[in-house]
């Protein structure tokens, strides 16, 4: 999307970014063999950067400045200039973090001295961002100050990231090459689901993966809040459906825990996306009076179990409509996901009030037209609340009529027909298919990050017009095996590979290129405090690891 909105662009890579080596492939004096690690290149690789062997020396942390250049009132790049600054120096140890003034070792030219970095917004009207914000930038580094420039508050927090990760730690001090940006995303939509139905995971945990979102340029969370296992979210509209469906009492996402998710990721140019998938995975709504089907054998004997969402219902649609009203209240996002998903029609086939009512439809022994006939109504009530739906691909798989502005997401494979077959029907899509990494990396021998990374989202038989369709993508990190203990190990960096690829050029693809930017990204999230595990093999990054 935002591509067509640019144009097109030749990058420019010379050997101080894509080729400064920090650790050789092979040390002959100690005959180990270890990944090789870049210094000060960015990551996702900006769509335009020019950069030179001069090299520029930042000011002591009390001296360098962080400060806006316009006079365009923004909090949110108030904010975020106070975080950049101590990320910048946090590069140094502590001493040398208040004081950087370790005589610089003697070299054929002296490094340029840097006292700052300037930023220029013209606007700042958006109080959360939104599918339409544009994150563009322009980043200038050489003379007294570094200049970054960008439209939005948005556009400049990605800019403030490329600056922090391309300066790096030299002799003591911090440097940082003579460099040009131009720079902005290829897909609108970059985002990472997270699952905190089977295991609950902790606000601070939710957190943190925040900050590494923002670190490799991600700005949508997909938070999977509810499943059958559990229903964390406090309803203030029914209380009781977390009262008697999360896992315990303190296994709950209060609305102030709601509420400080969505304003961190806002500081850091994040959407946040809700899913409450209905009619399957709903388990643990059973609390709601009449809500889910009542299963039968094949007698027609309650069994005592419940299938998904009753359809028949007048009452199922009258509480739907409630809850999301509250929904749609409680997340800004313009967009709320509805799931759609994995529909077993078993129970409802069970059921001899279901069985009538098919009869009395019209829909013979056709289970897909009654989910079909509860898509439409339930979608029709969304629609009602001023909110575009996010479906996954059965929805419209199974044949149901949704509005060509909904938007279809693809996780099943192969997932270059599904694609074809979705944007042929005019679907506005996401691509998530290739990118399960809670299912990847269970090898210690195997580098999955390279067929992550090696994805080409757009690869599909379809038009020009159809791949416009396309806006961008997820990464996900199912629960059913991650926990607060695994949660960001399993996800970063080879989460770092996804963003890459939904940020950069179609052109920036070579593995062997980005094996040690990524090595070098993953180092640079050691240091910012983020567990993530090695993916590139044998190395080390220069990082206390604990006593």
């Amino acid at each position: 999307m935002s591509s067509i909105l640019y144009g097109l662009v030749i990058i420019v890579m010379l050997s101080s970014v894509d080729g400064n080596i920090q650790l050789n492939s092979f040390d002959p004096s100690f005959g180990k063999a270890v990944q090789p690690q870049s210094v000060g290149s960015p990551w996702p690789m900006p769509q335009v950067i020019t950069t030179t062997p001069v090299t520029c020396k930042l000011t002591d942390q009390s001296s360098f400045r962080f400060y806006q250049k316009t006079a365009v009132s923004c909090p949110v790049l108030a904010q975020a200039l106070v975080r950049y600054k101590e990320i910048v120096f946090s590069q140094l140890p502590k001493p040398l973090a208040k004081q950087s003034e370790k005589k610089q070792e003697v070299t054929d030219e002296a490094p340029l001295p840097l006292t700052g970095l300037a930023v220029s917004i013209t606007d700042c009207s958006e109080l959360y961002p939104s599918l339409e914000s544009l994150e563009n930038y322009t980043l200038e580094v050489g003379g007294n100050d570094a200049v970054l420039t960008a439209h939005s508050a948005w556009g400049a927090l990605r800019g403030l990231e490329t600056f922090s990760q391309i300066v790096y730690q030299s002799a003591g001090s911090l440097v940082v090459n003579k460099t040009s940006i131009v720079d902005f995303p290829r897909f609108a939509h970059r985002g990472y689901l997270v699952d905190s139905s089977r295991h609950f995971l902790p606000v601070g945990k939710l957190l943190q993966f925040l900050d590494a979102m923002a670190y490799n340029k991600m700005n949508v969370f997909h938070w999977h809040i509810v499943d059958d296992q559990s229903f964390p979210y406090e309803s203030t509209t029914f209380p009781y459906m977390s009262e008697k469906g999360a896992f315990m009492s303190s296994y709950v996402y209060s609305q102030q825990d709601v509420l400080n998710v969505i304003n961190y990721a806002r500081d850091r140019g994040i959407r946040v996306i809700p899913e409450f998938d209905t009619p399957g995975h709903t388990q643990s709504w059973g609390s709601v009076p009449n809500l889910l089907t009542p299963c039968a054998d094949k007698t027609g004997k309650p069994t005592g179990s419940y299938g998904p969402v009753n359809p028949m219902l007048n009452s199922t649609y009258d509480f739907l409509a409630k809850f999301f009203k509250e929904i749609a209240s409680v997340f800004p996002d313009q967009y709320i996901h509805l799931g759609g998903d994995e529909v077993n029609f078993a129970c409802w086939k069970s059921n001899k009030d279901i069985q009538a009512f098919m009869t009395q439809m019209g829909y013979g022994q056709n289970y897909s037209q009654l989910e079909g006939y509860y898509e439409q109504r339930f979608l029709d009530i969304v629609e009602g609340l001023k909110v575009q739906p996010l479906v996954w691909q059965e929805v419209v798989d199974n044949g149901v009529k949704v509005d060509i502005e909904t938007v279809v997401h693809v996780w099943k494979t192969p997932w270059q027909s599904e694609l074809f077959n979705v944007t042929k029907k005019g679907y506005k899509s996401l691509i998530s298919a290739p990118w399960y990494l809670n299912a990847a990396g269970v090898s210690p021998y195997r580098q999955d990050w390279r067929s992550i990374y090696s994805v080409e989202p757009l690869k599909f038989n379809g038009t020009q017009a159809q791949k416009d369709l396309v806006f961008g993508g997820e990464a996900c990190m199912w629960g059913e095996y991650v926990d607060a203990t695994n949660l960001m190990q399993r996800s970063w960096p080879r989460g770092c590979a996804v963003a890459e690829r939904l940020w950069s050029a179609e052109t920036v693809h070579d593995v062997g290129k980005a094996a040690p930017r990524i090595a070098e990204q993953r180092c640079r999230m050691l240091k910012r405090g983020l567990q993530a595990e090695p993916v590139t093999g044998p190395g080390f990054c220069d990082v206390p690891l604990g006593p």
